[in-house]
């Protein structure tokens, strides 16, 4: 998490950036932290992804329920988003490596 990503996500409306409830939008691709603000183009497939039996996305902004995001929150909760979508490309390059060496175990 020390270099930036690619930044894929952006966070649009201007407001209180108080995290009251955190919700996804599948249709449009959103996470809404209160009724005005959401961070924007968050394709289903980072929002789902999970570590050690945590959501990412929804866990990093539920722990901080309740408390106004500063710049440099909304700035690291972007790299997160950017940082989830490189590993889960890595993830499938690696598992097309197995599968083309005939999967495991390895010969």
């Amino acid at each position: 998490m020390k270099e930036t990503g690619t930044e894929i996500s952006n966070y649009p409306i201007d407001g209180s950036n108080l995290v009251e409830q955190v919700k996804y939008n599948d249709t449009q691709k959103q996470i809404w932290i209160n009724d005005q603000q959401y961070f924007a183009n968050i394709p289903n497939h980072i929002w789902n992804f999970y570590i050690g039996g945590y959501q990412v996305c929804q866990k990093w902004l539920k722990d901080r329920k309740g408390r106004k995001l500063s710049f440099d929150d909304l700035v690291h909760y972007q790299n997160i988003i950017s940082i989830l979508s490189e590993t889960i490309e890595i993830m499938s390059d690696i598992d097309c490596i197995i599968t083309k060496h005939g999967g495991f175990p390895f010969p």
